[in-house]
């Protein structure tokens, strides 16, 4: 009996997550919150009128045009394709999610198309938060275009490093849902670094998961939220210089 009891195997120590082990809930979730964020901020303004037959308008005032419902179509679907490709991904449907990938290069350069089309027409019919005028306030969503299209090209040139890859599409993602978080009610007389500022949490979240699950931050969130949060002063500064004025009656006449 005790020469039993000491071959006895002793109850083995509390498995531990290897890292990453919950990547595929926190990006699905971080997809499912934007995509929330996304349907909230544009609902009254969007969708709920265009679905219910309200007034057609857009929040500048502007009618829904072609090109307004094609910039809408286009940024829902990005939206829906993010939450696909996580879903693929934690299905782990990996061959799938990349030969989607190539619809969402596509998609991406489409959206950077119309959003920057539809920037120009509303700067054209001078619509524009109060205290800002249309030229100057054209250089937000412009902005919002080159820091998208830069994210992704990058995160699309890096697809074969899948850490830094989901982190750059998730600021890309990030990146265009501050204009759904300035039509949260009361956001957007508060000025660009209210809703910039709110829009950006969900970065301090991926950055707090990082810490959470690896105990550092991971490069791509250090220079690419850098990137993201360094182009907002910068737009802003840039929006009332005699150079920027001059572009912008440029692209607008």
């Amino acid at each position: 009996m005790a020469a039993a009891a000491a071959t006895r195997p002793s109850p083995p120590y509390p498995a531990v997550a290897p890292v990453g082990a919950y990547d595929r809930v926190f990006y699905g979730g971080m997809a499912l919150a934007l995509a929330l964020t996304v349907f909230s901020g544009f609902a009254p303004t969007y969708y709920a009128r265009f679905l219910g037959g309200g007034p057609r308008a857009t929040v500048s005032g502007g009618p829904f045009t072609a090109l307004v419902h094609l910039h809408g179509a286009l940024f829902t679907g990005w939206v829906l394709l993010l939450i696909t490709q996580t879903a693929l991904v934690a299905s782990h449907r990996v061959a799938v999610h990349r030969r989607l990938g190539v619809a969402g290069a596509a998609l991406a350069a489409a959206m950077v198309v119309a959003g920057t089309s539809v920037a120009i027409a509303t700067a054209k019919r001078g619509a524009a938060p109060v205290g800002v005028t249309p030229l100057g306030f054209l250089a937000i969503p412009i902005f919002d275009m080159v820091v998208f299209s830069t994210l992704v090209a990058t995160a699309l040139a890096m697809r074969r490093d899948k850490e830094t890859h989901k982190r750059l599409m998730l600021l890309a993602f990030i990146s265009i849902v501050v204009a759904a978080v300035a039509r949260l009610p009361g956001m957007l007389p508060r000025g660009p670094l209210a809703f910039f500022g709110a829009g950006y949490l969900f970065v301090v979240v991926a950055v707090a998961y990082d810490l959470v699950s690896r105990r550092r931050v991971h490069k791509a969130y250090l220079w690419g939220g850098a990137f993201l949060v360094a182009s907002v002063p910068v737009r802003l500064v840039v929006s009332g210089t005699p150079a920027w004025r001059a572009f912008a009656e440029f692209i607008t006449r």
